[in-house]
């Protein structure tokens, strides 16, 4: 998925998430009291939300979660590979398809390289399937955004209440009761922290579009694995020197 106004999608989450805006998901899929994160792009906001947001925000600075790099890999690895990308960004799925496991066998699982995963939330169901991986923790969270990858173009099908439901059954598939997910999907804070992360280091390594790498330092856009296998080759035998 590129997108040349990245930065602009992630400032408008933001305005959104800022406002409290909820999602009330009151259908048969799930219970009345559940509410995920709503992102509106675009939505009015009341001078009393504005204003009743701001408070807010000021009251969670002191106590706001933290958010965990999600990483494989050595830490003592000669090469770090940031890759950003959407849950929801078709190129992103046909990397993790066909890219990703060939770097993980070759390069990572050899202690070559280090492997960062940073989300970018283009829309509401990115950020939900962001909150469900993250719900297993780091042990399950590369599995888990293995299997939205792969079933991509099903789960982002129908209405937001489908949508969770269908990310929700991924969840339990991946050994997450009902609770955890409940409690994971409702959790505000965590939400806003991810969202203004992921803007940070967006603005930081000058993101324009999914999925985009960071290669010791250096943006790379995306590539085949024969591209990134001579790339990287190149870097470990000039680090031998």
């Amino acid at each position: 998925m590129t997108r040349t106004l990245v930065l602009s999608a992630l400032s408008a989450v933001m305005v959104a998430l800022g406002g409290y805006v909820y999602l009330s998901m009151s259908q048969q899929v799930v219970s009345d009291q559940t509410r995920l994160p709503l992102m509106a792009v675009g939505a009015q906001e009341t001078d009393e939300s504005s204003d009743a947001a701001a408070a807010d925000a000021t009251a969670q600075e002191a106590d706001t979660p933290e958010v965990m790099e999600m990483v494989e890999g050595s830490p003592d690895a000669p090469i770090t590979v940031i890759e950003y990308a959407s849950l929801t960004c078709p190129h992103c799925a046909r990397f993790s398809q066909e890219v990703y496991p060939q770097l993980v066998e070759n390069y990572v699982d050899t202690g070559q390289v280090q492997f960062v995963l940073r989300e970018v939330y283009f829309d509401r169901y990115g950020l939900w399937a962001g909150m469900v991986a993250r719900c297993g923790g780091p042990l399950r969270y590369f599995g888990i955004v293995e299997m939205m990858f792969e079933e991509q173009r099903d789960w982002v099908q129908g209405e937001p209440a489908d949508v969770a439901e269908n990310l929700r059954r991924i969840g339990r598939r991946a050994g997450l009761s009902d609770d955890q997910l409940e409690q994971c999907l409702s959790d505000n804070a965590m939400a806003q922290a991810m969202v203004t992360l992921s803007t940070e280091q967006s603005t930081a390594d000058e993101i324009q579009g999914t999925p985009s790498f960071v290669i010791n330092g250096e943006l790379y856009s995306n590539m085949s694995y024969a591209d990134f296998s001579e790339l990287l080759d190149g870097m470990l035998a000039d680090s031998q020197e």
